[in-house]
């Protein structure tokens, strides 16, 4: 049997909704992200864990606009994404969640989906008074009722506990339909039980929409993922099915053979 590093489990741009390649950013003299590349298979999920200061989330702000890129390009789709803003990719189809929870504190749960849901209204209709925003206001049901959020729908967003808030966040996410959603840590600050319940529900999210997770979590990471991706300094050191990528004697150097249980 060939040894785990020596397996090629990369996926292929032709299976894949979201292609990353040789993706650099440099920081003076650092390269914070160097020469970074993978792919991400429709409907499945994909994950980047790492060390701390590995580079996983400065990668993730690459793909999702908040960085522009050195080196390196970005394709969805198969259209060319590398450098898009935020509000140019969630237009192509690609929506994202934020590491800090980012809700309107002081509006209900219903109001913040509505307002997240309005982007679905023509252009023609945006401004119209609220009753008659019926795309925006029959997609926030259907998110109330996807995330069993009913209970919760008026109250306000700041009175929810932290775990009720970043899975508002993720629906929130889902309100213009994207085909691809970027999770930045959703499970970070959550209590095991949290934790669980917002891992079945991203598992349960698959193939509806694919999904790249960056995660703390290893644990939910390897339970949760079709596809794993490690960083280490930067640079990518393995990816692979879970097994693979635990069974992978240079992460286990670089990573577990640590004993972190964290990336």
């Amino acid at each position: 049997m060939m040894p785990a590093e020596a397996i090629d489990t990369r996926i292929q741009p032709q299976d894949a909704i979201l292609d990353i390649d040789g993706l650099t950013v440099r920081f003076g003299a650092l390269a914070a992200v160097n020469q970074v590349s993978f792919a991400a298979q429709r409907g499945h999920i994909t994950s980047v864990i790492g060390p701390n200061g590995a580079g996983k989330s400065t990668l993730f702000n690459l793909i999702s606009g908040a960085l522009r890129p050195t080196a390196g390009s970005a394709r969805f789709n198969g259209a060319d994404i590398t450098g898009k803003t935020p509000s140019e990719l969630l237009h192509s189809g690609l929506s994202r969640s934020f590491q800090i929870t980012n809700l309107f504190f002081e509006l209900s749960v219903y109001e913040n989906l509505r307002l997240a849901c309005q982007a679905l209204e023509p252009a023609g209709r945006i401004f119209l008074p609220v009753r008659r925003s019926t795309a925006a206001r029959e997609r926030a049901d259907e998110l109330i009722a996807q995330f069993r959020l009913a209970g919760k729908a008026h109250e306000l967003a700041g009175y929810l506990s932290h775990g009720e808030q970043r899975r508002l966040e993720i629906a929130v996410s889902l309100a213009s339909r994207p085909q691809m959603l970027l999770l930045d840590e959703p499970t970070q600050g959550m209590s095991h039980a949290d934790t669980d319940e917002t891992g079945d529900m991203i598992k349960s999210l698959s193939g509806a929409v694919s999904i790249l997770l960056v995660e703390h979590d290893v644990g939910l990471v390897m339970k949760l993922s079709d596809h794993v991706v490690v960083m280490n300094q930067g640079a990518k050191l393995a990816e692979g099915a879970p097994a693979a990528v635990r069974a992978n004697r240079a992460v286990q150097a670089a990573y577990f053979g640590q004993g972190k249980q964290h990336a």
